[in-house]
């Protein structure tokens, strides 16, 4: 369909940002003070200069935002326009000049000020909106050098970053898999999108063909991506060895100041859980009817021809009623997402295909959706309205600086919404119980535990360099596979899946999947409280949702009643998890 046979109602309004007309006469504009703040290059000792720069530097990036999130926007409408292709290009070449520019204030700031004299700027109301960028500046002095080896070491990371590079070339343009035959019969090219669809395929020697080819192209190239691999753990070593820390783990949780206890928690909690794991197995091998469950046996859904199939503007009703414990102001903020040009609803021709929420701090969010009517698609607008209003009520509350928050509890908002939605459904009967559950499961499954799977491996095979010095493709297929079969089971493993760590692109940028896991355990927390409305749990989810970057991840989160230097929040999500399996293995 053509963008231009959709009504309006259902194309987002990017005015809000900055108006098309107007966008070639601002980019002019900020082209021409690109190097504004140069001018502050050896002042910054002086509180005055200091705080000027901060603000003239602030203005330069909200600017440089809304070009850039226009341009970007209007290129997902139609990802086929020259013109837009050409905005989003300079925008972003203007952006490596403007940071290239602003690279010497932070090691200024360092060289300039004690980490007491940092605190007591963090404390002045002249810089209030940049206290917490000053308190941070301060936990982190300690671990700047030289002014001339933080220059070799930034040219330095140039250089690291190749190892991920190198693995996604590989993996996007020069791994080659075996052509499989399709329900049909028909000999199909095998791609990382057609293997997602195989793989939920209800034949099950099509699943069985599709993983082999996939897992064989990883086998036959494991060296060369052990190789790869080896030198980015060494990477984080060298690193996390030259900025004084004990380990890659502590040097990745100290970057969005997270207190490692977070990710040990994580990995002993579902540990603790993998007999739970077990018992939804089982459920899914019995449901599906296989004598034994295999690797390709686990993303088929196990229950079919249930799909909500609901018209967009009748699943947008349902989300508002599933959300409506929120408050009266939160629904408000929906019904105005929907009524004023927040949502770009439909699928067209040569528009970016997925979801997303975004926008710029001058602007509302927005939300990018391609609606069909299935169940998936009515929980996807749960999810990216979470999104939208995490950045809105964060936007209003907080001054620019502290108002982008870490992509640590990014998750938990859409996530929140998700098991509202699914507690709703299941609660009211709106759609097939049997569906709801295994819905739940399977989202634990993938996220909770499979993610907390590869937190362990990437841990594992960190100590490993970092105790021994290397580590082998050997080794690092043999961590693999004891730790499927610790998930999983004996039964369902096998010896391919041994090379699956090989083809998970996220392993290169390191300690970052178990995100994912503590998201969903934060989610559940949280949604299990507002849902049952224990005592305080709304004004306490609604003051994380409005606090933005403005304390240490740990703390927004724990105003919400949830803290993960404890295991409280794990053993809850694990009973919601636990709960459904149980229901699920009765019906």
């Amino acid at each position: 369909m053509k963008r231009s046979e959709i009504d309006s109602k259902y194309k987002w309004n990017l005015d809000s940002i900055i108006k098309g007309s107007e966008w070639e006469s601002a980019f002019t504009a900020l082209f021409s003070e690109k190097d504004a703040v140069a001018k502050y290059r050896g002042k910054l000792g002086e509180k005055g200069a200091l705080l000027a720069c901060m603000r003239e530097e602030t203005d330069l990036s909200i600017r440089l935002e809304n070009l850039y999130v226009y341009a970007k926007m209007k290129q997902d409408e139609d990802t086929a326009l020259a013109s837009s292709q050409s905005m989003v290009g300079r925008v972003r070449s203007l952006a490596s000049e403007i940071s290239a520019a602003s690279s010497f204030i932070s090691p200024e700031i360092i060289s300039s000020y004690t980490e007491e004299e940092l605190l007591a700027l963090s404390r002045d109301p002249l810089f209030a909106d940049y206290s917490y960028s000053l308190t941070e500046l301060a936990r982190n002095r300690k671990r700047y050098l030289s002014s001339g080896e933080e220059a070799l070491l930034a040219r330095v990371s140039k250089l690291a970053e190749g190892y991920q590079n190198a693995f996604t070339m590989f993996d996007n343009a020069d791994v080659r898999f075996e052509k499989v035959r399709d329900e049909k019969g028909k000999r199909i090219a095998l791609t990382h999108g057609v293997y997602g669809e195989l793989m939920m395929s209800g034949d099950r020697r099509v699943r069985r063909d599709a993983y082999r080819s996939m897992f064989r192209a990883y086998k036959d190239m494991i060296n060369t991506i052990g190789a790869i691999y080896l030198g980015n753990i060494e990477k984080d070593e060298f690193f996390s060895t030259v900025r004084g820390y004990s380990s890659a783990l502590e040097r990745s949780m100290d970057g969005e100041n997270v207190d490692v206890k977070a990710y040990e928690n994580l990995v002993t909690s579902v540990n603790d859980g993998i007999p739970a794991l077990h018992k939804y197995l089982s459920v899914r091998k019995k449901m599906l009817g296989l004598p034994r469950l295999a690797m390709y046996d686990l993303h088929v859904p196990i229950v079919s021809g249930a799909d909500l199939k609901l018209p967009y503007e009748e699943a947008y009703d349902l989300v508002i009623e599933a959300l409506s414990c929120l408050g009266e102001e939160y629904v408000s903020l929906l019904k105005k997402a929907r009524t004023e040009g927040w949502i770009d609803v439909y699928e067209t021709e040569n528009k970016r295909s997925g979801a997303y929420s975004w926008g710029t701090y001058t602007s509302h969010p927005y939300v990018l959706l391609n609606y069909k009517p299935t169940t998936h698609d009515v929980f996807t607008i749960a999810h990216e309205l979470g999104h939208a209003m995490h950045s809105y009520k964060s936007d209003a509350s907080q001054p620019y600086p502290k108002a982008g928050y870490e992509i640590f509890v990014a998750e938990i908002a859409s996530t929140v919404n998700e098991m509202l939605l699914y507690r709703y459904l299941l609660k009211e009967g709106k759609a097939d119980r049997r569906y709801l559950l295994s819905y739940l499961a399977d989202m634990f499954r993938t996220t909770f535990f499979r993610q907390t799977m590869f937190a362990e491996f990437e841990l594992y095979a960190h100590e490993r360099v970092e105790k021994e010095g290397t580590v082998t493709p050997e080794t690092l297929c043999e961590i693999y596979k004891g730790l499927n079969e610790k998930y999983y089971g004996a039964e369902a493993t096998d010896e391919l899946i041994a090379y699956e760590w090989a083809r998970i692109p996220h392993f290169y940028t390191s300690f970052y999947v178990y995100k994912y896991a503590t998201g969903i355990v934060s989610a559940a927390a949280i949604s299990d409280a507002i849902f049952k409305g224990e005592k305080g749990a709304l004004e306490g989810y609604m003051r994380f949702l409005s606090l933005g970057g403005s304390k240490p991840p740990l703390d927004i989160l724990s105003e919400a009643g949830v803290d993960l230097r404890t295991t409280e929040p794990f053993e809850r999500a694990m009973a919601l998890f636990s709960e459904a399996v149980e229901e699920l293995s009765r019906l």
